[in-house]
C-alpha cells in the first residue's frame, strides 16, 4: 500500500464484550517471541487453536526479520508456498513471472473465495528497536505485509482443517511487487489467473492500518476506500560545467528546485475544491559533488485522486508544469515525463461488503467493527476486480492500547505504514486478522447463508453479544 496515514471514521475506543477497554496490552514496539504469543492471551483475544497461532507467529517473525523488495521475494514466495502445500492446496509458482503464485483447495462443487495477500517489502531503514528487526540493510517489512502473509496462513489452516463444514474452491494468491503498483495486472493479463485458475465469486483483502489492534474497519456502503495513483519519473536535460562558472551551464538543480515548487500548486489549481487530490514528490537525485554542475536532473512522482478523470487533469498539468520549467531555464532538451505505474480507486463491492462486515461482526462482536474514511493511500488490488468480480478489502488495527492512548493523550503520534517505526501489536492484530479472513472467506463458501465464527463451528466470538454468529 503507497501510502502515509490511513484513518477511521467510526469510533477508535477499543472495548471488550463487557465494555472495559483493553484489547492487547502489548505496545506496537515491544518485541514478542512465539512462547509469549501463543503462550499468554492478550486480553480481547480471540478463541484460536495454539497451535495454529505459534505457527503463524513465527511465519511473521521470520518474515519480518528477512523482508524483500518488489521483484526480489524469492525467500517470502517459498515460505508462503511451503505453508500453503502443508495446508494440501495446489501451488503453482511464477504466474504472471517473477514471484507470483497461487495455491488452489478444491473441496467438491460450491462457490470460490479467492484471497490475496502481498509479499515484498519497502526500501526503509527499520528503527523499531525488536529483537525480530529487519537483517536486510535498508529493507523493512513497514507497510505489514508481512502480516498479511501470516494471516492467510492461518486462515487457510483454519478453513483446510474444516473442510466438512464447507463446499466450493480456496484459492490464495501472493503478489508480488504491490509497492511498486506492478504486481496485480501481470497476474491477472500475463498469467491468465483467471482463466487458468476459475473467475472467484468474491476477491477479500485485508492491509494492516494504524488504528486499534483488534479491530477492522470498512468502507461505509458504496464509498471509496483509497485513491487510485499515478506513479512517474521526470528526467530533465541541463548542461553541466564547473560551479565557478554558472554562465556557462543550464543548472538542472535549480530547473528541478523550481519544478518541484510549481509541481505543489498543481492539486489545488487542477481539481475543484470538493476533489480530495494529493501529488508528492518523493525523490529528488542530482549530482555527486558541490563544485559540479551535473547534466542531468531527476524526480519521482505520485499523484493520487478518487476518479480517473481528476487523475488525468493532475497527469496533464503536472507535465505543463515540467515543461514549462525546462523552457524556462533554457533546457538544451525537452524533459521527459514517464508513467511507471498507475491503479484505479478502490471501491469494494457494496453488497460484498455488507455481508463481510456482518461476518466480522459476529466473529469479533460489533464494537470491533469500524467505519473507514476515504484514504488517498493506493492499492493495485483494484485490478481483481476484472470483469466485475466482487471485491471486499478491509483495514486491520495493528496499534497496541498502550500505545492508542498515549496518542491520544498528546503523546508521540502512532508510527504510520511506511515509517521506520512502524511495529503492529502482533500479539492482538495477528489472530484478529485470521479470524476476519477466515470469517469472510466462510462466508463465501457457505453460498452467502450465514456466517461462522473463527472456529467456523457459529462459536460466539470475543465482544460479541451471546449470539451465534449470523
Amino acid at each position: 500500500m503507497r501510502c502515509e496515514v490511513v484513518t477511521a471514521a467510526g469510533t477508535a475506543k477499543v472495548t471488550d464484550g463487557d465494555g472495559r477497554e483493553g484489547a492487547g496490552e502489548g505496545a506496537a514496539g515491544e518485541g514478542v517471541t512465539v512462547e509469549e504469543a501463543a503462550g499468554e492471551e492478550a486480553s480481547g483475544a480471540l478463541p484460536l487453536p495454539r497451535p495454529l497461532l505459534r505457527s503463524a507467529l513465527a511465519l511473521y517473525l521470520d518474515l519480518h526479520a528477512h523482508p524483500e523488495l518488489p521483484g526480489h521475494e524469492h525467500r517470502t514466495a517459498d515460505l508462503l508456498a511451503a505453508r500453503l502445500a502443508g495446508h494440501g492446496l495446489a501451488v503453482t509458482r511464477a504466474v504472471g513471472g517473477g514471484h507470483g503464485l497461487v495455491g488452489v483447495l478444491r473441496n467438491g462443487p460450491g462457490p470460490t473465495v479467492l484471497l490475496r495477500t502481498e509479499l515484498d517489502a519497502l526500501p526503509v531503514t527499520e528503527a523499531t528497536g525488536l529483537p525480530y528487526a529487519s537483517t536486510a540493510p535498508g529493507v523493512m517489512h513497514a507497510c505489514g505485509h508481512d502480516l498479511h502473509i501470516a494471516a492467510v496462513t492461518g486462515a487457510v489452516a483454519l478453513l483446510a482443517d474444516d473442510r466438512d463444514s464447507w463446499r466450493g474452491t480456496l484459492l490464495v494468491v501472493g503478489q508480488p511487487a504491490e509497492e511498486t503498483l506492478s504486481g496485480a495486472r501481470p497476474m491477472l493479463a500475463d498469467g491468465r489467473l483467471y482463466e487458468r485458475f476459475g473467475t472467484p465469486d468474491a476477491v477479500l483483502a485485508q492491509h494492516a492500518a494504524p488504528l486499534p489492534a483488534g479491530t477492522v474497519a470498512h468502507a461505509p456502503g458504496g464509498a471509496p476506500l483509497m485513491a487510485g495513483s499515478i506513479a512517474a519519473d521526470v528526467t530533465l536535460h541541463g548542461r553541466g560545467g564547473h560551479a565557478a562558472t554558472p554562465h556557462l551551464t543550464v543548472d538542472p538543480v535549480l530547473m528541478a528546485a523550481a519544478t518541484v515548487l510549481g509541481l505543489r500548486s498543481v492539486a489545488a489549481q487542477a481539481t475543484a475544491p470538493a476533489e480530495q487530490a494529493v501529488l508528492t514528490v518523493g525523490s529528488v537525485r542530482a549530482g555527486e559533488r558541490g563544485n559540479i554542475t551535473p547534466d542531468t536532473a531527476e524526480l519521482s512522482l505520485t499523484i493520487r485522486a478518487f476518479t480517473d478523470s481528476a487523475l488525468d487533469r493532475l497527469l496533464a498539468a503536472a507535465t505543463r508544469v515540467v515543461r514549462a520549467q525546462a523552457a524556462a531555464a533554457g533546457a538544451p532538451r525537452d524533459p521527459e515525463l514517464t508513467v511507471t505505474a498507475r491503479s484505479p480507486a478502490l471501491l469494494p463491492d457494496p453488497v460484498l461488503t455488507a455481508a463481510v462486515r456482518r461476518a466480522h461482526e459476529g466473529a469479533l462482536g460489533a464494537a470491533r467493527v469500524l467505519d473507514a474514511a476515504p484514504s488517498t493511500a493506493t492499492e493495485d488490488f483494484p485490478y481483481f476486480a476484472a470483469g466485475g468480480t466482487p471485491t471486499a478489502y478491509w483495514l486491520l488495527g495493528t496499534t497496541g492500547v498502550r500505545q492508542w492512548r498515549a496518542a491520544r493523550a498528546g503523546g508521540d503520534p502512532v508510527p504510520p505504514n511506511h515509517a521506520p517505526g512502524f511495529a503492529p501489536d502482533v500479539r492482538t492484530a495477528l489472530p484478529t486478522g485470521i479470524a476476519a479472513l477466515a470469517a469472510a472467506a466462510r462466508h463465501v463458501l457457505l453460498g452467502g447463508n450465514g456466517e461462522a465464527g473463527p472456529g467456523g463451528d457459529g462459536e460466539t466470538g470475543p465482544g460479541g453479544d451471546g449470539e451465534a454468529a449470523s
